[in-house]
C-alpha cells in the first residue's frame, strides 16, 4: 500500500510544464481568426462602396461598358478575399489538428495510474524530446529540430514554424536590417498596441541613427522627415527618447558624449534582437527560458542536499571517506550545473531508527556505524565517521531525540 502512495501519478504537477503546449495554439486561432475578420470587414467596405457607387451611376444614366468594369472588378476583389479566407481556413485547420493531438498527448497522462507503470515512460520520453526540440529551436538549429521532430514522430506536438520565423526575424536584426521585423510588427499590430510594446518605435528610431549615422546632408534631410512621419505619433510616450533623437543630429558617430554614444553604438542591433524574442514569447505565451533549463532547474534542486557540495561528501572528493555516492548531484556532469540552484523543499524526513550524533555534529545510525567501523578494521571502542574519514572514542557519541 504504501508504494502504491508513493509512486501514484499526480498529473496536474505534471502539467505545469506543459501549459505552453495549448496555450500557443490558442494564440494562433485568435490571431487567425482577427486576420480573417480585418480582412472581410475591409473588402466588405469597399465592395459596399463601389456598389452603391456603381448603382448611382448607373441610374444617372452611365453607359453599359463602364457599369459591367465596375462590376468585373468588384467580382474580381470577391475572388481575391475567398483565396485568402481558403488560406486562413487552411492554416486553422492545421492548427485545429495540432491542438487535437495534443490534447490527446495530455490526456493519455491521466490514463496512467502510477508512475511504474511502463506507459510513463513512454509519455516522459516523449516530453522530453519535446523538450528536446524546443531548446535546438531556440538555440538557433531550425534543421536539426525539424529533423528530430520527425524521425520522433512529434511534429504535432511542437511549433517549428513559430520558432523558425522568430530566428530568422532574429538573425535580420543582427545583421542590421529592419524590414523583416516591422513587417511582423504590422501583421502584429493591434496585439502589440494591447500589450504596449515599443518594439515598433524602436526600430523606427534604429531607421533614424541610421540614416544620421551616414553624416550626408541628403541622408539628414532624410531623417528629419522620418521623424517627424514615424517618430512624431509617440510623443505622448516616448518624448525623452525623440528629444534625444533630435539631438543626435548635432553629433557625429564616434562622439564620446552620452547618451548618443551608446545611441550610436553597435549594440543596440543586439538589444533590438533580444527585444523582438522577448515581445515574441510574450505576444504567444511562450517561457523565456526553454523548457529543457526549467525542467532540468526543477530536477535538480529536487535532488539537491546540503551535502552535495560538501568537501566531505563523498570518496571522489575526500580520500578518507569510505562512501561511494551516487547522488547525481554530486556527479562529475552535474555538480557545477546545480550549484547555484536552490535546495528542495522537503514536508518528510527519513533517518535512522537508532539516530546518533558524533562529536563533529554528524549523525548516522548506531548500528551501521559500528558495522562500517568494525569492517574497515577500526579497534573495539573506537568510531569512524564514514564521510569525513575522523576517528572517535565511541564513549563520545551520543544518542539523538527527534521531536
Amino acid at each position: 500500500m504504501a508504494e502504491l502512495t508513493t509512486t501514484k501519478l499526480n498529473a496536474e504537477s505534471h502539467l505545469l510544464l506543459d501549459q505552453p503546449l495549448l496555450r500557443l495554439p490558442h494564440e494562433l486561432v485568435r490571431k487567425n481568426f482577427k486576420t480573417s475578420q480585418r480582412i472581410v470587414e475591409r473588402e466588405r467596405d469597399h465592395i459596399l462602396d463601389s456598389l452603391k457607387k456603381t448603382a448611382n451611376a448607373s441610374l444617372a444614366g452611365e453607359a453599359a461598358p463602364q457599369s459591367l468594369a465596375s462590376l468585373d472588378s468588384m467580382i474580381s476583389r470577391m475572388q481575391g478575399l475567398k483565396r485568402k479566407l481558403q488560406g486562413l481556413q487552411e492554416e486553422e485547420e492545421i492548427i485545429h489538428k495540432h491542438s487535437r493531438r495534443r490534447i490527446q498527448h495530455l490526456q493519455d497522462l491521466y490514463e496512467i495510474p502510477s508512475l511504474a507503470d511502463v506507459k510513463y515512460d513512454e509519455w516522459s520520453r516523449v516530453r522530453l524530446n519535446r523538450l528536446l526540440v524546443d531548446y535546438l529551436l531556440r538555440s538557433g538549429y531550425g534543421e536539426s529540430a525539424r529533423a528530430l521532430a520527425r524521425e520522433k514522430d512529434i511534429e504535432d506536438l511542437v511549433d517549428v514554424d513559430v520558432f523558425v520565423q522568430c530566428h530568422r526575424i532574429e538573425q535580420c536584426l543582427r545583421d542590421g536590417t529592419t524590414q523583416e521585423c516591422l513587417a511582423w510588427c504590422n501583421e502584429n499590430k493591434h496585439s502589440l498596441k494591447k500589450v504596449n510594446s515599443n518594439l515598433e518605435f524602436e526600430l523606427r528610431l534604429q531607421q533614424y541613427i541610421e540614416l544620421v549615422r551616414s553624416g550626408q546632408t541628403v541622408k539628414l534631410l532624410e531623417a528629419r522627415q522620418h521623424g517627424i512621419k514615424f517618430l512624431a505619433p509617440y510623443r505622448d510616450s516616448q518624448l525623452a527618447e525623440i528629444h534625444r533623437a533630435a539631438g543626435l543630429l548635432a553629433f557625429s558617430p564616434d562622439t564620446q558624449a552620452e547618451p548618443y554614444k551608446t545611441m550610436f553604438s553597435r549594440s543596440r542591433w543586439d538589444d533590438l534582437s533580444r527585444l523582438f524574442v522577448k515581445t515574441h514569447h510574450e505576444l504567444f505565451s511562450l517561457p523565456a527560458r526553454p523548457l529543457l533549463h526549467i525542467a532540468l532547474s526543477a530536477g535538480l534542486s529536487s535532488l539537491k542536499t546540503p551535502s552535495c557540495h560538501s568537501a566531505y561528501a563523498s570518496s571522489s572528493s575526500n580520500a578518507s571517506s569510505s562512501t561511494t555516492s551516487v547522488c547525481p548531484i554530486c556527479s562529475t556532469e552535474l555538480k557545477e550545473l546545480s550549484r547555484n540552484v536552490p535546495y528542495a523543499h522537503h514536508t518528510k524526513s527519513y533517518v535512522e531508527s537508532d539516530p546518533v550524533v558524533l562529536p563533529n555534529g554528524r549523525i548516522y545510525g548506531r548500528d551501521r556505524l559500528l558495522q562500517m567501523s568494525a569492517k574497515v578494521g577500526i579497534a573495539d571502542g573506537q568510531i569512524k565517521d564514514p564521510t569525513t574519514g575522523e576517528i572517535f572514542e565511541e564513549s563520545k557519541i551520543r544518542k539523538v531525540y527527534i521531536s
